[in-house]
């Protein structure tokens, strides 16, 4: 089978037959991320895919679920990506989900229809980074659209029956804008109604656009406080009406889980916590294995 190095999934993914069907990231300018900075974006030969599938398929008895990657497979053609999808449905009929990352970005110009079929095709979930709902924070990032695109990708998404599940950044605004960072994050969250939300924690590492920001002092690095304080902002505006908050990441200083709406008290609760025993849990994170 074919990788190319480094290769990047969900977390939720870990056990999941991870097949490269593009490479790389087609925006690639996020100012926060560098996970795709040393690639290319091309999308690779549908019958080199396929090849990779009947490998797979001979390697493994039980498949449960697959993950197209690299970072951004949504972006290439819908007819090349649902026969892809297909192809894989029928060689594994066990997996009980088939997910992808997608960019607002893209998605937003995506017709309904063409979302439709990679679903009949057996896309099951896709997982869109809108990191954050405030459009001074999205173009401080370079996220290349707006929090309007966000709501319309996520609209078109869960018009077509997919599951969305949507990545939040917390401490992206930084000490400066932390508060309408969480305030319009949740304002999204809102108008999308994605099924599942995932927070990630701001981590500035070597070698990302961001970490010379920091060093220049033009950006000024959110204390673990303020980033709890900010998801206690985040925690109590959000107006969802079916999605699972799931803090599923080594970078988050605490792990919050739970069921929203019903169960938002038992996370703010967690926060409190972690507010009223800072030593505890809000010092030096070790973010070497991210």
């Amino acid at each position: 089978m074919h990788y190319e190095e480094p290769l990047f999934r969900p977390p939720c993914e870990a056990h999941s037959l991870i097949i490269q069907v593009t490479l790389g990231c087609p925006h690639n300018r996020c100012v926060f991320c560098g996970m795709y900075k040393m690639k290319k974006y091309r999308v690779r030969d549908p019958e080199e895919v396929k090849s990779d599938l009947r490998k797979a398929r001979l390697a493994y008895s039980h498949v449960g679920s697959i993950f197209l990657a690299d970072g951004n497979t949504i972006a290439m053609n819908s007819e090349k990506l649902s026969g892809i999808i297909s192809y894989a449905r029928d060689l594994f009929p066990e997996a009980e989900r088939i997910s992808s990352y997608g960019g607002a970005r893209f998605l937003k110009g995506k017709p309904v229809e063409a979302l439709r079929r990679l679903r009949e095709a057996g896309l099951d979930i896709i997982y869109l980074g809108l990191e954050s709902g405030d459009d001074e924070v999205l173009a401080m990032m370079d996220k290349g659209v707006d929090s309007e695109g966000m709501i319309e990708a996520a609209r078109r998404v869960k018009e077509a029956g997919i599951d969305l599940s949507v990545y939040i950044l917390l401490g992206l605004g930084g000490e400066a804008l932390w508060r309408q960072h969480a305030e319009n994050t949740a304002r999204v969250l809102n108008a999308m109604q994605p099924d599942f939300i995932r927070p990630r924690t701001l981590a500035i590492l070597p070698g990302i656009p961001l970490y010379d920001e920091v060093r220049e002092g033009r950006f000024q690095e959110a204390s673990g406080e303020t980033i709890m304080r900010e998801l206690q902002v985040l925690l109590s505006s959000l107006e969802v009406e079916d999605a699972w908050f799931l803090s599923d990441h080594i970078s988050n200083y605490v792990p919050i889980y739970g069921h929203l709406p019903e169960e938002r008290e038992k996370m703010l609760a967690m926060v409190e916590m972690a507010l009223g025993n800072p030593r505890e849990y809000l010092g030096p994170r070790y973010l070497t294995h991210l």
